[in-house]
């Protein structure tokens, strides 16, 4: 699937004609995330997964590996993101965490819509921000929050096994994870991507909110 304009316009109009829900107001603190379509290229890929000799016009996801210091999280698959400053919006947010995070500054125009708010666990509601990021060449991750910068093929989360769900023990609802490579992704961050692929990709209006996480990524 190629970066280009008809996916922008086939993304951007599945977003504006989707109802995207909204947490409703408590204790959480709000955040935001920016799940970022760029070109696929050379920056780092899962070891199992073949990486392009050069630059490549197909789609991919922008996703990061959390800095192993990090007191939560830390080493957990994401999508750049953070809390919501006061008197920022959700898509501000997500531009500026975007650009503190792996250095990818984008403007206003790059943003194309939202999906579902998911709540965690460790009490964040998490607005997804569905953003153009382009070619995106030259990206630096900023050290004190991300390890590694991962440019997944798009393709790669059309698998048919996806996505993979297991009982939880303490809920009615399954744990939900997104295959990659031979690997996996744990929810929230696999909630997103799930959400993204149905909505966005394949038509299919799909809610994601009432999926679990896994202990570890409850903290």
């Amino acid at each position: 699937m190629l970066l280009d304009e008809p996916l922008r316009t086939r993304i951007r109009e599945a977003l504006a004609a989707f109802v995207h829900l909204q947490a409703a107001g408590g204790p959480q603190h709000p955040a935001a995330v920016a799940l970022t379509l760029v070109e696929e290229g050379t920056g780092a890929h899962l070891e199992d997964l073949p990486a392009p000799a050069g630059w490549s016009p197909r789609a991919a996801i922008l996703l990061t590996r959390r800095a192993i210091g990090l007191r939560a999280h830390a080493g957990q698959w994401a999508l750049p993101g953070g809390r919501i400053d006061a008197g920022e919006s959700p898509e501000q947010a997500a531009l500026r965490e975007l650009h503190e995070e792996v250095g990818l500054q984008l403007p206003p125009q790059a943003i194309l819509g939202r999906l579902d708010d998911y709540v965690t666990r460790s009490g964040f509601a998490i607005t997804p921000v569905v953003v153009w990021g382009g070619a995106a060449h030259g990206l630096v991750p900023n050290a004190g929050e991300v390890a590694s910068i991962h440019r997944i093929p798009l393709a790669e989360f059309l698998r048919t096994d996806a996505p993979l769900l297991e009982p939880c023990p303490d809920s009615v609802h399954p744990v939900l994870r997104m295959p990659v490579g031979q690997g996996w992704i744990a929810a929230p961050t696999a909630a997103f991507l799930y959400q993204f692929r149905e909505v966005c990709v394949l038509g299919r209006p799909t809610r994601v909110a009432h999926f679990e996480q896994p202990e570890f990524a409850r903290r």
